[in-house]
């Protein structure tokens, strides 16, 4: 508010334009006397030439004198032109009149005030013409902080006031709180340009801002790409979705653009604004995972599951710790030869709750990771990891590499390279016996930042391995020129290739893709005799799942070196 205060102050403190419209010269002079000492005056001596001139100065006139009775285009006529244009009727105008009945259709037609004839109180027309104009432009302060610049719809601040005043003044009345998003926005930035991306927000935008117009709701924008609205309830807003979608399809094209629409319905008034909201960005949310489903409704099972993820999230400091999650080694196993050898494992983390016992890594990773917790919870893997890799080397006398996960927000930390060479070099290891897993998808959000920084721990001797391949977005020209040691496939490809032979052609590609950039192939997910058969025949390198092994605890996964013996791969 301070901010807003200083901005008046600085606007009230420059010299404005008054225009003067009258067709008697005495009224013009006279009028202009009075307002010069403070004000800059032009004057028009009819309708016609009040207009010519508020149109070729756009943004000069601050207020217009305006005279009702005059020849060619009267006063009258002169309100309506002004009234017919957005930036127009913006200008304050008042009536000069010595007529009580032209008021009130004045006010009707936008006056903002009057000043009576004859003019012989100067002290009160310059309060009057000073009050409209400070008025006007308190107005146009308030309206351009209030709304956000590109949709116009409510900033998330003024939404969240509006809604307050409208439940003050419609007590007790039921209403719905909606969250609309665009699902993967900064894809539809990245691959169509903002300029395309400003548009859809403002198609959407101005759909939603329709719809609560006609349903005597609000509208805001809360983010990049959530918009909010607060409206009477209904049965259903599928309707409303489909629409938004509609117009969306008009201007899309080629691109797809898929929205998501979440509802809270019948808000519990007891509950804060911000929080009905937070509900339906949760039904909103719990969309990401579908891809036919675009509409929920927030009820018990998702108030029973909001009311879990924030034990979990809450209770993620003390479990840390008191060292409840415990690092579990998959091995992995070599296949080139005819017999496969154990090479190394792939880190997985599980948690064992003291109160809800073995928690599923399905649940808490993904909430970790959109509430921003992830990278501690990395951390703490690749710290127990490093002390694991230097035990085996000190005990068993053989190094075991160990691919740990990092996630795009790791590698954006500025201290992460720091970090993974201190803790190495703590461990007394190399670089090469911690393998990095990087998602497809995190190469290709904010991808030249993440190639370089990839680029510079190769340069280190760390080792990448591209985790889920085969579910992004990289083109093969970007797949030539990212920084990886391996192709890990995409879990979903293998599961399928003995019932599918799209899904085993897919392998197969990617198989030759990788022969192409001379690395090895990482299947994952192998469960079957033959998954493993077909696998080999295709040439795959490296093989983990269960068909060889479960994850196992470090006591287990120790046996298995000590019977398997240590062979590099």
């Amino acid at each position: 508010m301070r901010e807003l205060q200083n901005i008046k102050e600085g606007i009230h403190k420059l010299k404005r334009t008054v225009l003067v419209v009258d067709d008697e010269l005495i009224n013009r002079e006279l009028l202009g006397m009075i307002l010069q000492q403070k004000y800059d005056v032009v004057y028009a001596e009819n309708g016609k030439n009040a207009l010519d001139i508020v149109k070729t100065t756009p943004g000069k006139i601050s207020l217009i004198l305006l005279d009702l009775l005059m020849p060619e285009l009267n006063g009258y006529e002169v309100l309506k032109t002004l009234q017919s244009d957005a930036n127009l009727k913006k200008i304050p105008v008042i009536v000069l009149t010595s007529e009580k009945d032209a008021e009130v259709e004045s006010l009707q037609l936008g006056a903002a005030d009057f000043i009576s004839k004859p003019y012989n109180m100067p002290e009160v027309i310059m309060a009057r013409v000073q009050h409209s104009i400070e008025l006007a432009e308190d107005s146009d302060i308030i309206l351009a902080t209030e709304t956000d610049h590109l949709t116009r719809l409510y900033n998330k601040d003024f939404f969240f006031q509006y809604c307050a005043k409208s439940d003050l003044y419609t007590p007790g009345r039921d209403m719905d709180a909606i969250a609309v998003n665009i699902s993967r926005f900064h894809l539809v930035n990245e691959l169509c340009g903002r300029g395309f991306g400003d548009q859809v927000l403002c198609t959407v935008a101005d759909e939603i801002k329709y719809f609560a117009s006609q349903s005597e709701g609000l509208a805001g924008r809360s983010g990049d790409d959530l918009f909010f609205v607060y409206l009477p309830h209904r049965e259903s807003h599928e309707k409303f979705l489909e629409g938004i979608d509609g117009a969306v399809a008009e201007i899309a094209g080629a691109a797809r653009i898929n929205l998501r629409m979440g509802v809270y319905q019948n808000v519990d008034h007891s509950v804060g604004l911000e929080e009905r909201f937070d509900r339906a960005v949760i039904a909103c949310n719990s969309l990401r995972k579908s891809a036919s489903e675009h509409y929920a409704l927030y009820d018990s099972k998702l108030h029973e599951k909001e009311l879990f993820s924030e034990k979990l999230i809450n209770e993620m400091d003390s479990a840390l710790a008191q060292r409840q999650f415990k690092v579990v080694y998959q091995p992995k196993f070599n296949i080139k030869g005819k017999t496969p050898r154990l090479c190394s494992a792939e880190a997985l983390v599980r948690w064992n709750h003291p109160e809800l016992g073995m928690v599923s890594p399905g649940l808490f990773i993904p909430l970790f990771e959109e509430s921003g917790l992830i990278s501690r919870l990395d951390n703490y893997i690749w710290r127990e990891v490093a002390r694991q890799i230097k035990q085996w080397k000190d005990e068993l006398g053989v190094t075991v590499p160990v691919s740990v996960n990092v996630s795009r927000v790791d590698l954006l930390s500025p201290d992460y390279e720091k970090n993974m060479i201190g803790l190495v070099r703590d461990n007394s290891l190399q670089p090469e016996d911690m393998l990095l897993e990087i998602t497809e998808s995190a190469y290709t959000e904010n991808s030249e930042r993440i190639i370089g920084i990839a680029n510079s721990l190769r340069a280190r001797g760390f080792k990448l391995e591209m985790d889920d391949f085969g579910s992004g977005y990289s083109s093969l020209n970007m797949l030539a020129s990212l920084p990886i040691d391996a192709l890990k496939l995409d879990m979903k490809f293998v599961r399928r290739i003995c019932e599918n032979a799209k899904d085993l052609r897919m392998i197969q590609l990617m198989i030759d893709i990788a022969a192409f950039l001379n690395v090895p192939v990482i299947a994952e997910g192998v469960e079957t005799e033959e998954q493993y058969r077909l696998l080999k025949e295709n040439g795959c390198d490296i093989i983990q799942g269960y068909y060889f092994s479960k994850p196992l605890p470090v006591e287990q996964f120790t046996e298995m070196i000590e019977k398997e013996g240590k062979k590099r791969c």
